[in-house]
Parts: structure tokens; sequence; C-alpha cells
């Protein structure tokens, strides 16, 4: 009998470009406290933490209160730009992707992402992807990436072992994540770390070849996992 198996997808980088958005609302965020607004690499540095983390990092010296208020103004801000833009476009062929994995009866697609629980159901509304995921992890419920908490309560919402998973990121939060959970960790090239910093089972470069890597990391022995 064919076991289930599970495929968990970042987001942000990894199947939605956000970064122009993500960029702006954090902009946006600092220059309303009168701060100098980090660059754009510092910027996608932290992009799949979570919003408290993500700015900790960015301004590590401001008070909790005004770090509070740069949160409460970026997620002002990004909602803002919502409104007149639209959610933020997923990649080129990653609804393909999605679609082909789909037609497998015994893999489960689930999400692990920075977003709150507002902010990814705008993106799945939006895109039409409902119907994929069986479970959505969020910022609003979890410690930030790279605690495993996300990746944990997916594979039991989905009652799959993590030898029979796979977390698939752009960032090194997220494979550090799937190495604490004891999941495979395929990485992906164009999203917004750069690919040499991600340790993973397999880097793929190109949406196209993401299919066969799933099935290649699912199909990987246990030896190099718990």
């Amino acid at each position: 009998m064919s076991r289930l198996r599970l495929v968990v997808f970042d987001v942000d980088g990894t199947l939605s470009d956000s970064q122009a958005e993500i960029f702006s609302a954090m902009g946006a965020a600092f220059a309303a406290e009168s701060l100098d607004a980090p660059d754009r690499a510092a910027v996608l540095s932290i992009v799949g933490l979570s919003l408290d983390h993500a700015v900790a990092r960015l301004a590590p010296a401001l008070s909790e209160a005004r770090r509070a208020r740069l949160v409460a103004g970026y997620k002002q801000a990004y909602f803002d730009q919502r409104r007149v833009n639209g959610a933020s476009p997923l990649y080129p062929g990653a609804r393909a992707v999605l679609d082909e994995l789909a037609h497998d009866p015994f893999l489960l697609m689930g999400v692990a992402t920075g977003k709150s629980k507002r902010g990814l159901d705008v993106l799945v509304e939006a895109h039409g992807l409902e119907r994929f995921f069986v479970t959505r992890q969020v910022a609003d419920f979890h410690p930030s990436k790279p605690h495993p908490a996300m990746l944990v309560a997916a594979l039991g919402e989905a009652g799959v072992g993590p030898r029979d998973a796979v977390m698939v990121g752009d960032t090194s939060f997220d494979m550090e994540m799937a190495r604490s959970a004891g999941v495979g960790a395929l990485g992906v090239g164009w999203g917004y770390h750069a690919p040499e910093t991600l340790v993973a089972d397999r880097v793929v470069h190109d949406m196209t070849e993401l299919p066969g890597a799933v099935t290649w990391a699912l199909n990987l022995k246990g030896e190099n996992r718990s």
C-alpha cells in the first residue's frame, strides 16, 4: 500500500515573488518612524522570519516599543499596497507545479510561512489555491522559523511522518527548520537567499525542475534524517 507523503512549501520567494511589496512596506514603516530604511539586501535577508523577529534583526538598537510600531507600520503599509495593487504575483510556472503535484493522490501539500494568516489567506484566495493545501502554518500561531514548530504541526495535521515529508524553500531559515524537524530539505535558487547559503539535500534553479526534485527528495532513504 502506498504511504501518504507531504510536501510543504514556503511562500515568499518560493511560490510568490513578493520582494517589491516587502521592500516598499518596510521602507514606509521605517519612514513613519523617521528612520533610514534598511537596504534591499538587508530586507531580503530577513524574509521568512516572523515579522517581530525580522524587525528586531533590522533595528536591534531600538526600544521594544519602537520596534512594535515598526511592525504595525509594516502591516498597515503592506495591506494598503495590496488594496491598490492586489496580491503578490506567483512566480511563472508555480501554478503548473502545484497542478502537477496535485495529480498524485498520495501526495499532500501544505504551506509553512512567515506570513500572517490574513496575508496568506489573501494570497491563496487571489490565486485560487484553496484546493491545494491540506495544512497552512503561519506566523500567528508558531515561533519564528527556523524553529520546527510549523513543520511539526503540518506533519500532525497531515498524518505523515518526517521521513515521508520534504520542505521546499528559498531561505536558510527554511532549510534549518527542515533539518530540525527531520524532514527533507529542498532549496530553490530563484528566491531571496543566495543558493550557496542553502544547506539542502538539493537546490533546484528552474521551476520546471521542481516536481521531479520533490519526487527525488521524498524517495531519499532516511540515512541523513532523524
